[in-house]
């Protein structure tokens, strides 16, 4: 591939050896930022950004606990009035201008932290929120949130039984997807005793209904067929009312059994904030007491996901060692680092020594599998994923460690984690996140869950990955695995040839992903496919030479591949590119090198990037995130691949 952009130089012109240089001089300055950031024990880890509710609820458990006086929670208070926006509200994701349930938890916390509805940052909050419709509006965690304290009717709240967990095979508590397992279950506790919380300081939030606080907030019905829920809803009620709930007390044993099984030792639920406190809000309800050690340890825990400064006490939703530590050791390679780095062969030993072996909850509904996969965060025996574990076994390849002992052990944890991601593929031939054919769409219409999450379906991205992997390692995948995988990843291209993007924003990182796969993977017999995608990412550059993508792609797919640009977007966009053009002399080089030219002006003199946007997904549409890592391992790892293939 030769250079034809008049910024970058065409090979062989005195420009070129300008380019080449200030290429290197780039790769170097931000090799330097990211080994410099290793921790000690061999693992790199950045704040995994989200919005102001997970402090807000943290906030609200502590108080719920009693345990708020031990913890700088008076710090919340200038960490959430830094994210308040000109509108009066707290944003979902950066550029959204504010979102209601967002606010009304922010403006909850506040208040609970002591400030009055009297000051002008919370009257400016009032105003944004009831121009929202207020509380009523609000998503069901809101609300939920809210009649912990008496702020919000039990009676809109919907209800589940206890005794689901009782039902043959599971179901359907192993329909649900992991996150929403993990969650869920601790909730039947807390449903079911509806308790309000006598906390230090009560409020209330009366001026935030529009219509006045009544005791009864019944359903909202959609108009659809999904209204059948309603009366079953009530059917609950009627039950609880009059104690006649079935199998209550058996039900509760068997979710409280089931959240003592699954805290690691750690304390952690499930690795993500959510599970976590809403496991300790079941414990609280049974009686626990704070001194109990499982209720220590899971204090602990949530402490651990907390971020403090002098100024500020803020809260990450989960975090991602192993995701960052595989990425970033793959970008280091590929960017030019020695295979047998020190830093490189720590960080290979310490994803090493992270493998799973325990049967998580994966197993249920594949008894086939043997364990030997990643997950994201430190600890996390029942959750691990397919997205890490592909990119760990990626990472692993490129690294050579110590000794030839060490090299067998490598390759035998690569080949294991590699078996176990063949028997996850899907029915349709796919890969999910983290469970097998988790895919019944009808438990996103249940009132419960308005987030649309209830479920983990086989998606592109992940499927992606997981051929990504099998076509750039040496590890092994039946054949037949592979060709139902490449099909599925070809039904999903749209028509105007993009993919996708279930877990990062968005279809920009969807295409990049295929794109990757597919030219590793039988490539000849999908060049077409692969044209269509790389055609796609050249439509939607921008003037400025970059790429970027908004969240509201998700609500709207007209706003696909539209956005300001950012470096970590920009890179996945490149490194699509490239995949598509490898071996070849004249694909799209001039925007590749447009592209390569928008990283190298955007670049801080300390060698790092900076993005304020979002690019990470949690819940499409819901929920966002923020890796600060992104802005940083992807363009270097772009960077990269472009000085291999192209100078």
């Amino acid at each position: 591939m030769q250079v034809q952009d008049r910024d970058l130089g065409r090979e062989g012109s005195p420009s070129a050896g300008v380019v080449s240089e200030r290429l290197a001089a780039a790769i170097a300055a931000n090799q330097s930022h990211l080994l410099a950031l290793q921790d000690k024990t061999g693992y790199w880890q950045a704040e995994l950004e989200s919005n102001v509710t997970m402090a807000a609820e943290v906030v609200l458990l502590h108080k719920i606990w009693g345990t708020d006086k031990t913890r700088p929670l008076e710090k919340v208070v200038p960490y959430i009035l830094g994210r308040q926006v000109a509108s009066g509200g707290w944003e979902l994701f950066y550029g959204d201008g504010g979102e209601l349930s967002t606010s009304i938890e922010a403006y909850a916390a506040l208040k609970v932290l002591g400030m009055p509805a009297t000051d002008p940052a919370m009257q400016q909050a009032r105003a944004f929120i009831i121009s929202k419709g207020g509380v009523t509006q609000g998503r069901i965690f809101t609300k939920f949130h809210l009649a912990l304290i008496g702020c919000y009717s039990w009676r809109g709240i919907p209800s589940i039984p206890p005794w689901v967990m009782l039902l043959p095979n599971s179901f359907p508590i192993y329909e649900m997807s992991s996150w929403a397992r993990g969650s869920t279950v601790p909730l039947m506790i807390v449903f079911d005793q509806k308790p309000v919380f006598a906390i230090d300081s009560p409020i209330s939030l009366d001026e935030l209904y529009t219509e006045g606080y009544t005791a009864v907030k019944p359903l909202p019905a959609k108009n659809d067929w999904s209204d059948i829920f309603l009366p079953l809803d009530q059917l609950f009620k009627f039950a609880e009312d009059w104690n006649l709930v079935p199998f209550r007390k058996q039900g509760i044993a068997a979710a409280e059994k089931w959240i003592l099984e699954r805290q690691e030792a750690t304390g952690d639920w499930g690795g993500i904030i959510p599970a976590m406190l809403n496991s300790m809000l079941a414990l609280r309800t049974l009686g626990y007491d704070v001194h109990d050690p499982v209720v220590q340890r899971g204090l602990q825990a949530i402490d651990n996901f907390a971020l403090e400064t002098e100024e500020t006490y803020r809260m990450q939703a989960c975090v991602s060692p192993v995701w960052d530590t595989a990425w970033v050791v793959r970008a280091l390679v590929e960017s030019g680092c020695d295979r047998n780095h020190p830093a490189i062969t720590q960080g290979a030993q310490w994803l090493l020594n992270k493998q799973i072996f325990d049967y998580g909850d994966w197993a249920v509904k594949n008894p086939h599998g043997q364990p030997g996969a990643w997950a994201f965060e430190f600890e996390n025996r029942f959750y691990p994923d397919l997205d890490d574990t592909a990119v760990v076994v990626m990472t692993l390849n490129q690294v050579l460690m110590d000794n030839e002992q060490q090299e067998t052990v490598k390759r035998a944890a690569m080949q294991r984690a590699a078996n176990w991601c063949g028997t996850m593929q899907c029915k349709a031939g796919g890969w999910a996140a983290f469970d097998i054919d988790n895919d019944q769409d009808w438990l996103n219409q249940i009132p419960y869950g308005d987030l649309k999450a209830m479920i983990d379906p086989n998606t592109a991205d992940v499927s992606s990955r997981v051929l990504e992997m099998v076509g750039e390692t040496s590890v092994q995948m039946e054949g037949w695995r592979v060709r139902r995988g490449l099909d599925y990843l070809l039904r999903e291209q749209e028509e105007d040839g993009s993919w996708f993007g279930r877990w990062g924003v968005n279809y920009i990182y969807g295409t990049s992903g295929a794109l990757s796969a597919l030219a590793l993977v039988q490539p000849e017999q999908h060049q077409g496919a692969i044209a269509r995608g790389a055609q796609w990412l050249l439509k939607v550059q921008n003037p400025d030479g970059g790429w970027g993508e908004t969240c509201f792609s998700y609500n709207d797919a007209r706003l696909k591949g539209q956005g300001d640009s950012t470096a970590s977007q920009t890179a996945w966009a490149l490194i699509g590119l490239l995949a598509a053009g490898e071996g070849s002399s004249n694909f799209a080089e001039a925007a590749i090198a447009q592209g390569v030219t928008y990283l190298l002006d955007s670049q801080r003199s300390d060698g790092t990037w900076d993005e304020d946007y979002f690019t990470g997904t949690g819940f499409p549409g819901h929920f966002y995130l923020k890796y600060h890592l992104y802005q940083q391992y992807f363009p270097l790892l772009a960077l990269g691949r472009y000085r291999r293939l192209a100078l």
